[in-house]
């Protein structure tokens, strides 16, 4: 069947089916906005502001540090850091030197961060004080000869700045002198805030962003400074009534989440917005910032929204000022839709995509039909396809379930290293997500299913292959498979399906705790079951997806 892009027939008004790619890097883009908008508040951090002229003299002050500290082109810099302005600041300094950023969660265990520093080649790393306890006792395991170490409170306003390393005493930890390592503020204020040489190239690699956990699984995607800035220009393109005004986000994705990496930070440089950083999304938190600072967005996973939703301050207020939120990582439930819908009239637009496609593909149109349950249309420069699982050869008609492929400037490049898994996801430019779905006459994507085995928790991606492995080096257990349950708050939880060594009794008890010193929290199961024998194929391999037809229908029969 030809190719046909049956969605730009529901496009609203003013959206264009196509774009010019301006091909202008994000370091570049930043400097063009602190020129157009200097004055413009860039980013809000606990009260504290910093304009865009104040933030494009901040990243040239940090580009110097990082090349008199030796980071030449095409070095990996990596970050462990929670949504704070040293982030931003950082990752578009890295931009600037010709570095490749590499982004890691600051919840991850040693094992993870060693895997995944060790395989993104990080020669440098930016990171919190708090852990820099962690860096320093792994740093051997990885190619980090540098660590570059912030505050929680470099950026607060006075007089919180001062007062929070004795009201927080276990947020604060002062960094005694050792070799390799140095302060960030300490850097910039060594160096000069004038303009400083752009080496980012539009088609050289700006930033490995990882999927995944541990070792065998997690697998770094290569976005190329071309990927980042066309998807916010193609994100951008979705509102065309919003250009050229001021509108401040809310910044809970988190940054070193491609999610985070589009819309907290480079999103809002494109356009001249500001972002609101909450490194720690709880519900007081963010409904202490909607009262200061009116977002005229909120981002945010379901559970988020969930959080919010149960928070009787929350639903109380005022939010007239809020155009739209923003959902994704997993389909937000009807109910939540509807609650926000009637308690504060602006609409959710659910977000789909991958780390791979640089988090977006399709959205719900922006002023135009609305249909609950879908995650909207693709956006401009942006094909998919749905495709038989068996062969990924035969494109499907619409309303036909098969494999959701994307094909847009936004799509990686490949992944670092894995010239294998790049070959299987990556086919003719087209990006296999492993996600199962269809279209419907009107060109508005469904996700039905997953191919791949990853479970959705809170927004989290979790790979139970990684917990399997780990549940392995238990002294008692003979074999482990682990599956994603649904979970009313979470979206989905982890379940581990445990087969005892012959003789050994093991308690849930016992498990759990096994887990909890070995992998990041959400990843821990919250059910454990135990079972004679995990159905296996003819050759002996674990059949997860019949585990989990198992466990659905024995959910069937007790609900």
């Amino acid at each position: 069947m030809s190719f046909e892009r049956i969605w730009h027939k529901s496009y609203a008004p003013g959206v264009p089916a196509e774009i010019t790619i301006e091909k202008i890097t994000m370091a570049e883009v930043l400097t063009r906005t602190a020129a157009t908008y200097p004055d413009r508040v860039a980013i809000i951090y606990m009260g504290k502001k910093i304009t865009y002229r104040q933030l494009e003299k901040l990243v040239n002050r940090f580009t110097r540090a990082l090349i008199d500290i030796g980071v030449r082109e095409g070095d990996k810099v990596a970050m462990l850091l929670p949504n704070i302005p040293q982030i931003i600041i950082a990752d578009h300094a890295a931009y600037r030197a010709g570095a490749v950023t590499t982004m890691n969660n600051p919840l991850y265990t040693e094992r993870e961060l060693i895997h995944q520093l060790y395989d993104s080649d990080a020669t440098v790393l930016v990171t919190l004080d708090l852990l820099l306890p962690r860096a320093l006792k792994i740093k051997g395991e990885t190619k980090i000869q540098k660590i570059i170490t912030c505050h929680i409170n470099d950026y607060l306003p006075f007089p919180k700045k001062q007062l929070f390393p004795y009201v927080k005493k276990t947020m604060f930890r002062k960094v005694e002198p050792h070799p390799g390592v140095y302060e960030f503020m300490d850097l910039i204020a060594k160096y000069p805030d004038t303009p400083v040489e752009n080496k980012a190239k539009w088609n050289s690699l700006a930033a490995l962003i990882y999927t995944g956990g541990t070792t065998g699984v997690s697998k770094g995607a290569m976005l190329t400074h071309a990927n980042i800035s066309s998807v916010v220009q193609q994100f951008s393109a979705w509102f065309p009534d919003l250009k050229g005004q001021y509108q401040n986000l809310t910044g809970i994705y988190p940054v070193f989440h491609s999610a985070g990496y589009s819309v907290s930070q480079n999103l809002p440089i494109w356009n001249g917005w500001g972002c609101t950083l909450i490194p720690k999304p709880e519900p007081g938190v963010i409904v202490e910032m909607l009262e200061k600072f009116h977002p005229t967005f909120l981002t945010g996973v379901p559970t988020i929204y969930t959080s919010l939703l149960d928070n009787e301050k929350f639903r109380k207020m005022n939010l007239s000022y809020v155009r739209g939120y923003f959902g994704g990582a997993a389909p937000l439930p009807e109910n939540t839709l509807k609650q926000l819908k009637d308690l504060h009239g602006a609409i959710i637009y659910d977000v789909y995509g991958a780390t791979e496609n640089t988090a977006f593909a399709t959205t719900t149109p922006w002023g135009g039909k609305v249909k609950v349950g879908t995650v909207g249309l693709p956006l401009p420069n942006t094909d998919i396809k749905i495709v038989d699982v068996d062969t990924g050869t035969r494109e499907l008609p619409v309303g036909e379930h098969g494999e959701i492929c994307i094909k847009g400037p936004q799509v990686m490049t490949g992944y670092y290293n894995k010239p294998e898994e790049t070959a299987n996801s990556l086919r003719d430019g087209w990006f296999y997500t492993g996600d199962i779905g269809y279209f419907d006459e009107e060109g508005y994507l469904t996700i039905s299913d997953r191919k791949k085995d990853v479970i959705v928790a809170s927004g989290f991606n979790i790979f139970p292959k990684e917990i399997d492995e780990i549940l392995f080096e238990h002294p008692k257990i003979h074999e482990a498979c682990c599956i994603g349950i649904p979970d009313g708050y979470r979206g989905e939880t982890v379940k581990a399906y445990i087969v005892a060594k012959p003789g050994e009794t093991l308690t849930k008890q016992e498990v759990v705790a096994f887990c909890k010193e070995r992998m990041t929290a959400y990843k821990v199961p919250t059910e454990v079951e135990f079972i004679g024998e995990l159905p296996k194929s003819a050759i002996g391999k674990i059949m997860r997806r019949e585990l989990r037809d198992m466990d659905k229908e024995k959910r069937g029969k007790t609900s």
